[in-house]
């Protein structure tokens, strides 16, 4: 028995520091979708675009030059591309949607990118726009002749070169590298099997000509081929910098954009529910929590005490844990983690309700806790599992909103069930009551009654 109560201490001195661990982390100032924290602030709450606002950003991606079948391929590129690109500066669960026609643009596309807690909008579209479109383009046999004095016929290189299908969208990895005569620095490129064969197709249709390498609109480098290249690796020697060469290959590798976009429009969003609605959402998980404690304690008694502990140490353990993994919170998250509050309180029920009966039923109370903990757990591992698969489907197939409301409704329910069954299970033991009398049988009655306990010898 003694072991079993060395336990339960153990457990309420982790839950107070857990709970310690979050309240100094609490919010005390909202600032770029994190709260400010004067104790361990390496791991603040995130807030959603809703509760924090940032920044709305609308493209128009220019699919001219792309195939009509594979326009929407080059939009979903698109898309991941983008949303890898401001996930490399720290930017919190990013929303990038394609918007394809609309009644008055049948023909357009568009690129729609909302930025949590970005509220610079300069800096915004900075984080979008490092992103370079890398294009290969091969002599244009249209192009425009020069006059006999031998003045350029036009001073567009565009005009001297054409499109082909090999863009940054196929490209694999780019890597810095030294010319090893001139020591001169220059980008190596790597494409992806289709990307490959592609370029080795090119190379060999023109063997002899020019394959001018554009980087944004602008040629950097037209290298002239020798022979068919096949592999899948091309170079780039556009007289770099040491430090230009090494900017460009992080930019490629950051994401080269397989079509060009051009900026429509720029919004800053403040928060639509903002600190308000955090407020909001608190005070109402509180007055929750002090509502459901009455109702336990009244109604249970002294199992009901313990169950506020452990529904204490479940709130403390799930908070601690979106700090930690981080969970981006929204308006619909935090309503997901009320709800599990109540998941959590229904395993407490049901195993009360079960102890009730086996104590009705002439068993002891300490033979009673033991069943009833047993016995009710078929019951909650049902009922859990079947909320944790609609959470699942729910953050599968939703958007983001309805999957930040599955994230903290999934996990709250997971973390309840080792609350519920583990913790108030170890602190009912280590109360080591064994015996029944009027204390007793008043602490674990049932709203206006007693225990019906029989008496242990």
């Amino acid at each position: 028995m003694w072991k079993t109560r060395v336990a339960a201490i153990l457990v309420l001195i982790v839950g107070f520091g857990i709970a310690f661990f979050v309240y100094k982390s609490e919010p005390s100032a909202y600032a770029n979708g994190k709260v400010s924290s004067t104790f361990l602030s390496k791991f603040p709450f995130k807030l959603g675009l809703d509760l924090s606002g940032g920044t709305h950003l609308i493209y128009r991606a220019d699919v001219n030059q792309v195939a009509t079948s594979e326009v929407s391929n080059a939009m979903v590129a698109l898309r991941d591309v983008i949303e890898r690109r401001v996930n490399l500066f720290g930017v919190s669960e990013p929303i990038v949607q394609v918007q394809e026609g609309s009644i008055g643009a049948q023909n357009e596309h568009r690129l729609i990118v909302d930025l949590p807690g970005v509220t610079d909008v300069n800096k915004a579209i900075e984080l979008i726009g490092q992103t370079p479109l890398l294009e290969f383009k091969t002599e244009n046999p249209k192009a425009p002749v020069a006059s006999k004095d031998g003045t350029p016929a036009s001073v567009d290189p565009n005009d001297y070169y054409v499109a082909t299908d090999l863009t940054g969208r196929y490209l694999k990895k780019a890597v810095l590298e030294f010319d090893p005569t001139t020591r001169q620095a220059q980008v190596a490129l790597e494409f992806n099997d289709e990307g490959s064969k592609l370029f080795a197709q090119i190379t060999k249709a023109n063997i002899g000509k020019t394959i001018a390498i554009f980087l944004d609109g602008a040629p950097i480098s037209t290298p002239v081929v020798r022979e068919e290249i096949s592999g899948g690796r091309a170079q780039i020697s556009g007289n770099f910098t040491p430090e230009e060469a090494k900017q460009l290959v992080g930019r490629l590798n950051s994401g080269a954009l397989p079509v060009p976009i051009s900026l429509v429009s720029t919004q800053t969003i403040g928060p639509s529910l903002g600190a308000e609605a955090v407020n909001a959402g608190m005070k109402a998980a509180l007055f929750g929590f002090l509502i459901i404690a009455a109702f336990l304690i009244l109604w249970y008694r002294l199992p009901g005490l313990i169950a506020v502990f452990a529904l204490s140490m479940y709130i403390a353990l799930i908070l601690t844990l979106f700090k930690l993994i981080p969970v981006t919170l929204t308006a619909a998250g935090i309503a997901g983690f009320i709800i599990s509050i109540g998941m959590a309180v229904d395993a407490n029920v049901l195993i009360f309700e079960r102890i009730k009966e086996e104590i009705r039923g002439g068993r002891t109370i300490a033979d009673a806790v033991e069943t009833g903990f047993s016995r009710a757990w078929t019951s909650i591992r049902d009922s859990n599992t079947s909320s944790i698969i609609t959470a699942c489907i729910l953050f599968w197939f939703g958007t983001s909103l309805i999957q930040g409301f599955a994230l903290t409704f999934g996990m709250g329910v997971l973390v309840s069930m080792l609350s519920a069954i583990t913790i108030s299970r170890l602190f009912m033991k280590s109360l080591g009551i064994s015996r029944t009398n009027k204390l007793t049988s008043f602490l674990f009655g049932s709203g206006f009654t007693g225990a019906r306990a029989k008496l242990s010898r």
